[in-house]
């Protein structure tokens, strides 16, 4: 057998793209050569990745989906490069077998997930993968996904701008009103991008940068600095109001906050729900976009 290592294989792949089988069967075919191996993936058509891999996938979607009895949730999102794209069928279909794979096969990271076998097909992700790009012609790229067991719920917000899992303690998970205000609960966490849970779940660190920026703005309101502690502490509670879910102004009531329409909720239905943990995943945040200058591009087209 032809002697490379793992870190060839790594390297092959940031020069073009192609997964890692490909990759390895590039270098075995080529005995080791870097360069023959290039080759290979290039006339295999595997290579036409390469050029596209380089490009920004910021649009795409988030997705969130449950099994059917809502024991397991997965919450994913896959990035292409126009919006188009990311209503596409087929690019839809490829998203939602991700995430039932992820659900199925429970990998550890999107590195583990490429090398598995996709729910329903012969093909690993990696190759699938590979294949949209060709057909499509965009970079797409899986970026992230949550899986949680337990009581779950989604919810998916304006086709695929945001995903909402949501994990509850829960006995009453098989009734209907369950699922309706789980959704409830995901739409409020899409709406409101809530970021903690409760009180408990706000680094330390956050609090002291808040207190200090609210204090200086007391303090350049004029109000005397031997009250401005006592003022921060209330604005503290509001922070806590509007940042920590449980204690959020439910949007569809605001005489109740979440904590209250739970506690509601599951005396209703004559069982307990507490609310676990959730994850909202938007679509491209934090991914620098390319920003066109479309007169640019058309004054370049006609010199």
């Amino acid at each position: 057998m032809a002697a490379f290592t793992a870190q060839d294989v790594k390297a092959l792949r940031e020069k073009t793209g192609c997964g890692m089988m490909d990759c390895k069967k590039a270098l075995s075919n080529a005995d080791g050569d870097m360069d023959k191996a290039i080759d290979f993936l290039r006339e295999q058509g595997l290579a036409k990745q390469a050029k596209k891999a380089s490009r920004i996938a910021a649009e795409g979607v988030a997705y969130a989906c449950t099994n059917d009895d809502l024991s397991v949730g997965v919450v994913i999102e896959v990035n292409a490069e126009t919006d188009f794209v990311a209503k596409n069928d087929s690019f839809i279909d490829f998203v939602k077998t991700c995430a039932n794979t992820v659900m199925q096969e429970n990998p550890t990271d999107v590195e583990a997930l490429l090398a598995l076998k996709a729910v329903g097909s012969d093909q690993t992700i990696a190759e699938m993968l590979q294949e949209k790009v060709l057909t499509i012609g965009e970079n797409i790229q899986i970026r992230r996904f949550e899986r949680m067991e337990g009581a779950c719920v989604a919810y998916v917000h304006a086709g695929g701008k945001i995903g909402v899992l949501v994990n509850f303690d829960t006995d009453v998970a098989d009734k209907p009103e369950f699922v309706a205000y789980g959704k409830d609960v995901a739409m409020q966490i899409a709406a409101l991008n809530t970021q903690y849970l409760d009180e408990s779940e706000v680094p330390a660190e956050v609090i002291e940068h808040e207190k200090d920026v609210m204090r200086q703005q007391v303090i350049n309101e004029g109000k005397p600095e031997a009250i401005a502690d006592k003022i921060v502490m209330g604005k503290i509670g509001k922070f806590y109001k509007e940042n920590c879910l449980v204690d959020q102004e439910f949007v569809k009531d605001n005489k109740l906050n979440i904590k209250q329409y739970t506690q509601n909720t599951a005396k209703s239905l004559g069982g307990s729900i507490s609310i676990k943990k959730f994850i909202r995943f938007e679509k491209g945040e934090g991914i620098e976009k390319r920003q066109d200058d479309f007169a640019a591009e058309v004054a370049n087209m006609v010199k």
